[in-house]
C-alpha cells in the first residue's frame, strides 16, 4: 500500500490505513505464532514463550518495522523479520520488567504476567530464549532476503538497541532514579534508552532491510523514530495518571507507587500534555524530507499520540 507523502494526512486517509494496520497486526501474528511454533526442545518452555507473546499486544514495533520499510520504497514482506525479531525483544523485555525483582507486576495486557502463570524461573527463562530467537532470525531466516551485510548491520543495530548502551542501560537508570528528582534533560537521556531505543531500532530494520533506503533517508528515520520513542513515553506516563486498570490493562498509578520520575510527576497533566504535542510536531518535521513516502509512519505516530492505553 503506497500512501502520499503529504503532511498531515487526513481522516479519509486515515481510516484506510486503520483497515490497513488490521491487516499487517494479523500479518505479523501468523509469523510470531509460526516461529515460536518451531522452539520443540521443550514444551513448556514453547509454552511460555508464547503466552508472553501471543497475548494481544498492539504490536506497534512491528508495525513501525512495516511502516518504513514501505516509507523508502520497499515492500511489508521484506520486514517480516525485522518486525518479528523487534517485538521477540520487546516481549522479553516485558517479562524481565514485570518480575519481582524488577517492577513486581501482577497484571499484562489484563492477564497475569508470565511469572504468575509459569513461575519465576520458567519466566526468566522464556524471556532469555525469546531474546536470543531474535538475533538467531536475523542471521539465519531465509525469509529475510539481503545480504550478510545487511543483516549484521541489522543484528548491530538491535543489539545495541537491546543492552547495555540501550534499554537494558535505560531499565539500569530507571532502577537508579527511583526517588530521585531528574530534570528534563536527564529523565529525556532515560527514556531515550529505556523505550526509545527499541523504537528507534524498530524503524531503523525495517529500512534497512529493504536494501535500497538512503543514508539520508535513514538520518531522517532515525530523527523521526527518537521522537517518537519519546512522545510513546511521555504518552504512558499520562496514561498511568489517568487510564483505569480496566482500560490499560496494567495497574493505574503504579510508577507513583514506586516513585519513579515521570513527565507528570515533573511537569503535570498539563505540562506533559505540551510536551507530547511539541515532541509529534517534531516528529512529523523529521518526516517532511528525504523523499520518504510517510504517512504510514505518521498515522502510527498519531495512533501512539492518541492511544487510550
Amino acid at each position: 500500500m503506497k500512501i502520499a507523502n503529504k503532511l498531515p494526512i487526513n481522516s479519509k486517509q486515515m481510516l484506510s490505513y486503520s483497515h490497513e494496520l488490521k491487516l499487517r497486526q494479523q500479518r505479523v501474528e501468523r509469523q510470531l505464532k509460526m516461529h515460536l511454533q518451531s522452539v520443540q526442545e521443550s514444551r513448556r518452555l514453547r509454552e511460555a514463550m508464547q503466552y508472553a507473546v501471543l497475548n494481544g499486544g498492539k504490536r506497534l514495533r512491528p508495525l513501525l518495522a512495516y511502516a518504513a520499510a514501505e516509507a523508502v520504497g520497499g515492500n511489508m514482506e521484506a520486514a517480516d523479520i525485522a518486525a518479528v525479531s523487534v517485538e521477540l525483544i520487546h516481549a522479553y523485555s516485558l517479562i524481565h520488567d514485570d518480575l519481582p525483582a524488577m517492577d513486581d507486576d501482577a497484571l499484562r495486557r489484563g492477564m497475569p504476567t508470565c511469572h504468575i502463570a509459569f513461575g519465576e524461573a520458567t519466566a526468566i527463562l522464556a524471556g532469555d530464549a525469546l531474546q536470543t530467537l531474535a538475533f538467531e532470525l536475523l542471521a539465519e531466516s531465509p525469509d529475510l532476503s539481503t545480504g550478510n551485510g545487511i543483516r549484521l548491520k541489522m543484528i548491530a543495530e538491535l543489539a545495541r538497541a537491546s543492552g547495555a548502551r540501550g534499554m537494558v542501560a535505560g531499565q539500569m537508570t530507571d532502577i537508579e532514579a527511583a526517588g530521585a528528582q531528574l530534570d528534563e534533560e536527564a529523565l529525556g537521556n532515560m527514556h531515550s534508552l529505556k523505550t526509545g531505543a527499541l523504537i528507534s531500532a524498530s524503524v531503523m530494520l525495517g529500512a534497512l532491510c529493504t536494501n535500497i533506503a538512503s543514508q539520508t533517508q535513514l538520518d531522517s528515520l532515525r530523527l523521526f523514530a527518537g521522537k517518537t520513542g519519546l512522545a510513546f513515553q511521555i504518552k504512558d506516563d499520562l496514561l498511568d495518571v489517568e487510564a483505569e486498570t480496566a482500560v490499560t490493562g496494567k495497574q493505574q498509578g503504579k510508577d507513583a507507587q514506586l516513585n519513579k520520575p515521570t513527565y507528570t510527576s515533573l511537569f503535570g497533566i498539563t505540562g506533559a500534555r505540551e510536551r507530547l504535542s511539541e515532541t509529534v510536531r517534531e516528529a512529523e518535521d523529521a518526516l517532511r524530507h528525504s523523499n520518504l513516502q510517510a504517512s504510514g509512519l505518521q498515522a502510527l505516530l498519531h495512533l501512539i499520540a492518541d492511544r487510550s492505553y
